[in-house]
């Protein structure tokens, strides 16, 4: 499947997206947020998190690197990795115990992690549009694919 490209008027439409994306991923797989500071990579994640039903605040992990949440039988792990001065400072967080098992990764700025981080299921790029934002959706196989079909489908 190409990429696929979803126009997101203003932030409850970005979090309803969110909240999209924590139904058709069944709170499994890696997602990579890119986009620069203020694209709403964190208000995306904050509906993805609050779609699995969490109601308490989701703040950006920007200085703890990552935010876990358990909620009901979902475990998400919301990582920042803006102020990641080395790659190799992942493997001090023992990052790669974040990927076993049955749990969803959302990796802001995944780039800073390049050759540590596994493969994501999914790429969303986040761009600025005037008030609303714009999100590319790149699939990584079968598994993004599958969530892009069921997010865009309906749509014409």
């Amino acid at each position: 499947m190409p990429e696929v490209t979803i126009h997101a008027a203003d932030e409850a439409a970005m979090l309803a997206l969110g909240a999209r994306l924590a139904e058709v991923t069944g709170g499994r797989g890696v997602i990579y947020l890119h986009g620069d500071l203020g694209a709403g990579k964190t208000t995306l994640s904050r509906g993805l998190i609050r779609g699995f039903g969490h109601a308490g605040k989701v703040k950006s992990p920007t200085f703890t690197l990552v935010e876990p949440y358990e909620i009901g039988a979902a475990r998400v792990f919301h990582f920042d990795l803006y102020r990641l001065a080395d790659p190799e400072e992942l493997e001090f967080l023992g990052i790669r115990d974040y990927f076993e098992g049955d749990a969803l990764c959302l990796i802001e700025w995944p780039e800073r992690g390049a050759g540590i981080l596994p493969k994501a299921d999914l790429d969303i790029t986040i761009t600025p549009q005037g008030t609303g934002r714009s999100l590319s959706l790149s699939p990584n196989g079968a598994r993004g694919e599958a969530w892009c079909a069921a997010l865009t489908a309906g749509e014409s």
